[in-house]
């Protein structure tokens, strides 16, 4: 009986100390390749939840998998503020949004829903800091691709699964979504009309990736034009080159008008 549970406490350590040196969440079929055939990793997981629960670090479960985080009415010990080196564009912050909440989503959807075209480079960026990735491809005319979260995303922003994120609820009760009412209050009423403040000329500053797609869409706009009015030129040409219909009756005709003359010399 002691030598089982002294196997049992050892598998334990082993299950421990896997965790502790991973620096990615790992799955009980992760941990599972390194221990020994037959082990109960699920167990010893349990069991260690249960043991870091009244610690300084927990053991907790992050997209189907396990990692060791700081316990969160500590986390103030180690918060840092430091200013980011680079910065989210509200355009591909609408957009990691989107597709947070519809995925899979199509890249035409998300403008659909945007109301405005974003720009391939808004994805890149977003697919690049590995907060989204591509799911497959819709089974519809054109096969179009379809987006969605990565578990980065759900690691970075400490979400167990897509199912957690806040709701309309939620959001409203922590003041992040107001009321028109509520908004201009805040804003210290409406504005009056020739007059903006600088807070105001901020907003409507269009985004890069906006203006970017807008450029695109002028140039593609232009060349369209363009092609429309080589074609006139051309059906305009063949037209004055063409003979008329009454040129090719009288040729027609001079053949038949010699003939007949020449049967009534004969």
């Amino acid at each position: 009986m002691t030598e089982t549970t002294d196997r049992q406490m050892e598998h334990r350590r082993m299950v421990e100390a896997i965790l502790f040196a991973s620096e990615q969440p790992l799955s009980p079929s992760d941990i599972a390749e390194r221990m020994p055939e037959g082990v109960e990793v699920e167990a010893h997981i349990e069991a260690l939840i249960e043991e870091y629960s009244t610690r300084g670090v927990n053991l907790v479960l992050v997209a189907d998998k396990y990692m060791f985080r700081t316990a969160s009415d500590l986390s103030f010990l180690l918060r840092k503020e430091v200013d980011e080196p680079r910065k989210l564009s509200r355009a591909a912050v609408e957009t990691l949004s989107i597709i947070a909440y519809h995925q899979p989503v199509t890249r035409a959807e998300i403008e659909d829903i945007r109301g405005v075209t974003i720009s391939k480079g808004t994805l890149d960026v977003l697919i690049e800091a590995g907060w989204v990735k591509l799911m497959g491809r819709r089974k519809t005319p054109g096969r179009p691709v379809t987006y969605g979260t990565t578990d980065e995303f759900l690691i970075h922003f400490g979400i167990e699964s897509i199912k957690d994120l806040p709701g309309l609820k939620e959001l409203k009760a922590a003041g992040l979504l107001d009321t028109v009412d509520v908004a201009l209050d805040k804003m210290g009423g409406m504005p009056e009309p020739g007059k903006s403040t600088e807070d105001e000329e901020d907003d409507n500053q269009i985004d890069l990736e906006e203006a970017i797609a807008k450029s695109e869409r002028e140039a593609a706009e232009k060349i369209r034009q363009e092609r429309d009015l080589q074609g006139e030129e051309i059906v305009e040409e063949e037209l004055q080159a063409a003979p008329s219909a009454s040129e090719e009756n009288a040729a027609v005709e001079e053949p038949i008008n010699e003939t007949t003359q020449l049967g009534l010399l004969l």
